[in-house]
């Protein structure tokens, strides 16, 4: 692999921008200020132009007529490609409720990827979206294929695809969930949602180990000032909370309420985009759902219930700054350090630092993306 030195840019460290150059070798980051530099390495020019920590995307259903439950390898390279032209380096693909059968074929082709290098963002693995969820607040899960806590099930999935499983969305109510909590949450990142818990139910489920809540606000019980619910313990807690940043799952105002409460190091900006985006409206699928996309806005087309989102991480950054009326420099952790806390990456990835993986973006004025480098290697570059 080639040296690569990004000469003349802003850098983003320490929650602010300074002028420096950085060298990546090995697909790492390793030397970093006003002359960094190497004989023999390819040079970017970015004089004008912002870089920062490349956007790790933890929950995404597809793209560019991709959906992750088709359980394709090629289709997971497509999507790579694209999420690298939006500013992603690295994301794990989110799998929607499904047969037994079909999650393991998820799996296994999100096994393969993870293992290549791809000319796109890096596949970290895979996002299993159920089956432990509460039927109450399924949003787009099938009902049919929804089941009460199973460790078995999902040993079984991790023996035969070690590694693969990163992330679990589980609603703590459903019975065995609980208990399973407790016996996993040390191997992987484990999250609250779709769910009907009470205060009490979802602050033991915390207790236990679950470190997110999925797509917050959305397809959960609300606030009660009698009884807080799963909301009121998202709210209180520690846990790292999700955020759709689209201005339809959360309007600006509880994106600006979800930051006052929980602190700018404790949201994660995450697109839960389906196969239509990047895309026109039309007819599309979610897992085993129809779905109907109407000016960006992706619903079920039986039911009329919102399923995923048609949202881009840059898309995403500019609307935090629009919502929120702070700078660029003040959310960037939402895509970038706070993804990497919660999955347990933040000694690689989230941070421009010393032998931190060479993960990186670079912005213009207006936020647009003008390339992304992934693992020190180019895989995206916006034409002149």
């Amino acid at each position: 692999m080639e040296k690569l030195l990004i000469r003349g840019a802003r850098v983003y460290r320490e929650g602010r921008f300074q002028r420096a150059d950085v060298l990546c070798d090995e697909g790492v980051i390793c030397a970093l200020g006003e002359q960094a530099g190497a004989a023999h390495a390819r040079t970017l020019e970015a004089q004008g132009l912002m870089l920062v920590p490349g956007f790790i995307d933890a929950h995404t259903h597809g793209c560019v007529g991709v959906d992750v439950n088709m359980g394709e390898a090629d289709g997971l390279r497509r999507m790579a490609a694209f999420f690298a032209s939006q500013g992603v380096t690295s994301f794990l693909a989110s799998v929607l409720t499904d047969t037994p059968e079909q999650t393991e074929q998820c799996l296994a082709a999100v096994a393969k990827v993870m293992g290549e290098q791809t000319d796109g963002a890096q596949l970290l693995g895979a996002h299993l979206e159920g089956p432990f969820l509460s039927q109450e607040y399924k949003g787009a899960m099938p009902a049919h294929l929804l089941r009460e806590g199973d460790v078995a099930l999902l040993r079984g999935y991790q023996e035969r695809y070690p590694g693969v499983i990163r992330y679990l969305t589980v609603s703590p109510e459903v019975p065995g969930v609980t208990e399973m909590i407790g016996q996993i949450a040390q191997e992987l990142t484990v999250a609250i949602g779709h769910s009907g818990a009470d205060y009490a139910c979802a602050m033991e489920a915390i207790r236990r180990g679950a470190r997110c809540v999925t797509h917050t606000f959305n397809a959960m019980r609300l606030f009660h000032q009698h009884e807080p619910g799963i909301m009121g313990a998202a709210l209180e807690s520690d846990c790292y909370c999700e955020a759709i940043c689209d201005g339809r799952h959360l309007h600006p105002g509880a994106v600006r309420l979800l930051l006052k409460c929980k602190g700018f190091g404790r949201v994660m900006a995450v697109t839960d985009s389906i196969m239509a985006t990047g895309l026109p409206d039309g007819k599309y699928k979610l897992g085993v759902n129809d779905v109907t996309v109407i000016d960006g806005d992706a619903k079920l087309t039986a039911t009329g219930v919102r399923a995923g989102s048609t949202l881009t991480a840059a898309q995403a950054l500019r609307n935090l700054t629009r919502f929120t009326g702070r700078p660029v420099e003040d959310v960037l952790p939402l895509l970038t350090e706070n993804p990497a806390s919660a999955l347990r990456l933040q000694e690689r990835k989230g941070r421009i630092a010393l032998g931190m993986d060479a993960d990186l973006t670079l912005l213009d004025e207006g936020l647009n993306v003008c390339a992304t480098i992934a693992g020190g290697r180019m895989v995206y570059a916006a034409r002149e």
